[in-house]
């Protein structure tokens, strides 16, 4: 059954322009439509949010959640927020059965974690040494939506602290293997020394990012490479060196200064143009549908309140290769009563969501 035609009038962003557009057929037209139904007469029309680091399929604790109606509660806890596509950075479990479910967020996927042996959360990641890094991406690169994630760092008991996973030829390898598969490529990490090795290998995202330098921000920035900063997680840094200090002190003074210096550093990225999206980690131990305080604290951290919107917007939208509100697109539309650009906190308060053509 057809999606049925609808009008919205509002202000239409990022543009800022006070208009009319119609949706048919599930998409959206500037063209007046006959006898569509008027859904929002005022407000501020917003391209679907994005939540471009998110964990459908990981529950609290690391556990798999594998049940569809488990996966759904996920995922409409996204739609709730806003948030109208997901870039899933590595899921345990096949999520493509939500692909058929009309009422819930498009899901890019970058298949399962790539991690080195008992180098990660246990259960999560496909594990393996560096002489099986390129088939092993090769593998998620055509299980995925065009990405593969990679575990750049991660507690190395052997030195008690975060130490790189991966040597920098099996990371070159690997990267190009991925390019020529047609997929880009994301890492976890949150110290430095794992940084400079997927940078030079042309890497295409880095996520959280926290130990980031001054000259990495600069050959990011050259390069084009992104940062996705998941500042809610940053947050649990003080908690996890806590939880470490009696067995590894050192990897406990690491993260309270990454915690320390998070904010500058992607302030830092922004301002010397690395291109800074929105993700909140959601999934394991963080809550599904936090987009909100992702947006705020991007805006704290120093970026600009538009510049952080349209991280987790128009701007993300069009990293993933989704379009924002023009004509032809899918009509993916979140409406808010007052202006989301000059109060970030709006962002909270959705009056109207429309999906794929439809109100939900």
């Amino acid at each position: 059954m057809s999606a049925p035609a609808l009008h919205l009038r509002g202000v239409v962003l990022p543009e800022g322009e006070h208009r009319d557009l119609w949706v048919r057929d599930g998409r959206v037209t500037f063209e007046a439509v006959p006898g569509a139904e008027t859904v929002s007469r005022d407000g501020f029309l917003l391209p679907g949010l994005v939540d471009a680091h998110c964990h459908v399929g990981i529950g609290p604790g690391g556990v798999s959640v594998e049940d569809l109606p488990g996966l759904r509660e996920q995922a409409l806890a996204e739609r709730a927020a806003g948030v109208l596509a997901l870039r899933d950075c590595g899921s345990p479990v096949d999520t493509r059965a939500l692909d058929g479910e009309p009422d819930l967020p498009t899901i890019v996927r970058a298949g399962r974690h790539v991690a080195r042996t008992r180098r990660y959360i246990p259960g999560l990641a496909v594990e393996i040494e560096p002489d099986g890094l390129v088939g092993a991406v090769r593998t998620q690169a055509r299980r995925g939506d065009g990405w593969v994630k990679l575990v750049g760092d991660w507690i190395d008991r052997s030195v008690g602290d975060l130490a790189p996973e991966w040597p920098a030829d099996a990371l070159a390898a690997a990267i190009a293997a991925a390019h020529e598969e047609g997929a880009r490529v994301t890492a976890h990490t949150f110290g430095t020394d794992a940084l400079p090795g997927l940078v030079r290998a042309g890497i295409d995202c880095i996520e959280h990012g926290t130990g980031l330098t001054e000259d990495l921000v600069g050959e990011m920035a050259a390069r084009g490479t992104a940062v996705v900063p998941t500042l809610v997680n940053v947050e649990n840094f003080p908690g996890f060196a806590a939880a470490g200090e009696k067995r590894f002190p050192a990897y406990a003074s690491t993260m309270r200064r990454l915690y320390a210096q998070s904010g500058a550093v992607v302030r830092a990225a922004y301002e010397a143009g690395v291109p800074v999206f929105a993700g909140t980690d959601a999934g394991g131990g963080i809550k599904h549908g936090r987009i909100a305080d992702e947006v705020r604290a991007l805006c704290q951290a120093g970026l600009p309140a538009e510049a952080a919107l349209a991280a987790a917007s128009w701007a993300a939208r069009r990293w993933l290769g989704l379009p924002g509100i023009e004509e032809g697109a899918p009509a993916d539309v979140v409406v808010y009563d007052s202006d989301p650009r000059t109060d970030l906190d709006t962002l909270t308060r959705p009056v109207l969501t429309v999906l794929r053509g439809r109100v939900v």
